[in-house]
């Protein structure tokens, strides 16, 4: 959790209001918990758009990341989201493949050229032997394949699970929504992000086609192909992009600003997770000597430290969007070390320890 302590207001006290504000207690019993983020007046003066930060709140906003990445003990919680995603990943494969599998084996196969491109030598094979097995396993839609899809996204809700903890982190905030609200978040979440990464893959596979027949009817020949061969890859740069920021906005027990298709954080993290990723494979084939020194092993781990830096640079974007909504809280009038900085979605589940914890500003 952050060490920032709350300085408080005009005579350094601590805004509170009645417990009766916060479900669950007793309203007699005369205690006070932290008024829960800032105030409607603070919200109102708030600019309305990243955008409209000045540049100092934008300097605060790099400094604040950077400290509170390290506060929030991202680096750890990015090696929990990897042991999640490890367990998530070939299960949300097993969807994947299945739903792929309707185009024919050649849809997937024209996915896994496109995958290769973008993961270290290691990773893509571990991850093209897991498909090819899926594929050579896949059956037909019986009921078993169905109640099979259906635990493979149960599986694999266990990544966003994990991502809504980490997410609460990073917003100092407790998580105060009971089961049956946070439950729909993270099945509503995987099957979002499935939906958008099979849309991702069937354009990469039907589009080609569609651009070799338009350059054809155009007399333009290839030339459409080549085109569209380079510019695909922005356009799922975008989708990726929005899949980020869906995370990001419907994981944490946070009000955030309204749902933004790309945010500030998603963009950051996309643009150090391709840097990184091409970094690491770089050093992967020339410098590094994980074979000598893992042995059979070598591409499992390799795979896993990819894992866990596509997952730092994720929880730092969602570090940057965090800062950025304190930055605009205090844009506001909210002092500059007050918490929480948001308002919580919900605080049902919120017990003494939790309130204590925001009354002590920690």
């Amino acid at each position: 959790m952050s060490e920032r302590q709350n300085v408080g207001q005009g005579n350094g006290e601590r805004h509170s209001r009645s417990v009766r504000d916060a479900p669950g207690d007793e309203a007699d019993r005369g205690v006070t918990v932290p008024d829960t983020g800032p105030s409607p007046e603070v919200e109102r003066r708030a600019p309305d758009s990243p955008a409209k930060l000045p540049a100092r709140a934008w300097r605060a906003v790099l400094k604040g990341s950077l400290s509170e990445f390290k506060n929030d003990e991202l680096a750890d919680r990015a090696a929990a989201l990897t042991y999640y995603g490890v367990l998530s990943l070939f299960p949300a494969l097993l969807v994947l493949v299945s739903l792929l599998g309707i185009a024919g084996r050649s849809a997937t196969d024209t996915v896994l050229d496109n995958l290769r491109q973008l993961t270290p030598g290691s990773a893509r094979d571990i991850i093209t032997r897991a498909v090819q097995q899926l594929q050579d396993q896949s059956g037909t839609g019986s009921v078993m394949a169905i109640v099979g899809l259906a635990l493979a996204v149960w599986s694999a809700s266990g990544y966003v699970a994990g991502f809504i903890r980490a997410a609460n982190a990073v917003y100092d905030m407790p998580e105060g929504r009971p089961v049956w609200k946070v439950l729909p978040v993270r099945l509503g979440v995987t099957v979002v992000l499935m939906v958008l990464a099979v849309a991702s893959a069937l354009m990469v596979v039907f589009t080609g086609a569609l651009a070799r027949q338009a350059g054809t009817a155009l007399g333009l020949g290839d030339t459409a192909l080549t085109v569209w061969a380079i510019a695909k890859w922005p356009v799922l740069v975008l989708l990726v992009t929005i899949m980020i920021a869906i995370l990001y906005w419907a994981t944490p027990n946070a009000r955030v600003m309204g749902f933004r298709w790309i945010t500030p954080g998603s963009v950051l993290a996309l643009l150090i997770w391709l840097v990184a990723s091409a970094g690491f494979a770089l050093y992967v084939a020339g410098f590094a000597s994980y074979n000598k020194t893992y042995g059979t092993m070598a591409g499992v781990i390799v795979f896993l430290i990819w894992l866990w830096i596509s997952n730092l640079a994720i929880l730092l974007g969602l570090e940057f969007d965090a800062e950025t909504a304190r930055q605009r809280a205090v844009e506001g009038g909210l002092p500059p070390d007050a918490e929480p900085y948001t308002r919580p979605r919900d605080t049902r589940t919120w017990d003494e320890k939790d309130r204590q914890r925001l009354a002590d500003g920690l």
